[in-house]
């Protein structure tokens, strides 16, 4: 079986070091081969993306260029369909039946994971890495009851587990805290102010270069 793949989705409206940095103390922790970017095409359960799709991506490529480490699938942003996780999956796992594939998601988003779209087969596909922020337990006690009926005879020991099988294990991970958020930028940005050391220059200066966000525009 190859090494385990990571898989980080999400609007990226913008990309920024928070996101980053959960990419790579994943891969680290977890011990995956690389993670794959995977921005969000018509995200079914938000207000649509501030940013165009075709933004959103080449701002991820931008982020991710130079590792690598990370990958960047454009998937979603392709498909003419509304982009629900669980469609993301049975495409990747069609094209690689055998390998360990590692959903990469925040505690809340985990807790929140019974909200999904047909969520009770996201862990016939793939496994679960959670990132730990503080204060949050990896424990189905305290997970609403129907994700801890689901899911809490999943939980793995250590990142081993998920070169055992391709799927169906859920394994915590510390993640550094990073107050970082794509909404507050947005409005950072809005104003017209400053979002350097918040997200990579490259990002940045694309943001600069195309005028995205600006109060003016409407974003």
């Amino acid at each position: 079986m190859a090494e385990p793949l990571g898989l980080l989705g999400g609007t990226f409206d913008p990309v920024h070091y928070g996101h980053l940095r959960l990419a790579e103390e994943a891969r680290e922790a977890l011990r995956l081969a690389q993670v794959a970017w995977i921005p969000a095409g018509r995200p079914p359960h938000r207000a649509p993306p501030r940013a165009a799709a075709a933004h959103r991506l080449e701002m991820v490529r931008l982020a991710v260029a130079g590792n690598d480490d990370f990958l960047v699938d454009d998937g979603e942003i392709r498909a003419d369909a509304p982009s629900y996780t669980v469609v993301t999956l049975e495409r990747l796992r069609a094209q690689m039946p055998r390998r360990s594939l590692v959903l990469l998601l925040g505690a809340d988003a985990f807790l929140g994971l019974p909200s999904w779209h047909r969520w009770e087969q996201v862990l016939e596909l793939a496994h679960v890495g959670v990132a730990a922020r503080p204060g949050f337990a990896l424990a189905p006690e305290a997970w609403p009851a129907a994700l801890a009926q689901a899911c809490g005879g999943r939980l793995g020991r250590d990142a081993g587990v998920l070169r055992e099988s391709p799927a169906g294990r859920i394994v915590g991970f510390d993640m550094t805290p990073l107050p970082v958020s794509a909404s507050g930028l947005r409005v950072r940005l809005a104003a017209g102010g400053s979002t350097r050391y918040l997200l990579p220059d490259a990002v940045r200066e694309y943001i600069e270069r195309h005028h995205l966000y600006r109060m003016a525009d409407g974003h």
